[in-house]
């Protein structure tokens, strides 16, 4: 049974900080794609980060330099470093995983999401 669960969200003044993380089960392959996702009232859930098979990392362009995230394979958690905080930055973020290794497979398993409110 694939579990994520997201904790660290809150409400908190811009040009803050938060750190998002994402518990994943044991049994998750270590080279499956990870990635957090975001949604905001009225708007479409959009991509914020994801972390490659290969280690490598991505980010929406916006984001860059402000946002980071990491991963800790010996605690099973994905992070989500946010700093320099605005207020267009809330919405509810997701954890998110592919199904699999394959470079075709699709982010199938979601956390219920934490809220990010910045005022």
């Amino acid at each position: 049974h694939v579990q994520l669960v997201e904790s660290g969200g809150g409400s908190v003044q811009a040009g803050g900080s938060l750190r998002l993380s994402c518990a994943f089960d044991a049994y998750t392959p270590a080279n499956v794609r990870m990635a957090w996702f975001r949604q905001a009232p009225g708007k479409e859930r959009e991509g914020v980060a994801s972390l490659e098979s290969d280690g490598s990392s991505i980010y929406a362009n916006s984001l860059k330099g402000r946002f980071s995230i990491s991963k800790d394979n010996a605690r099973n958690w994905l992070d989500l470093q946010m700093d320099s905080l605005k207020p267009e930055d809330t919405a509810m973020y997701y954890c998110a995983r592919t199904t699999g290794s394959d470079w075709y497979s699709g982010f199938g398993y979601w956390g219920q999401g934490t809220q990010v409110t910045v005022s």
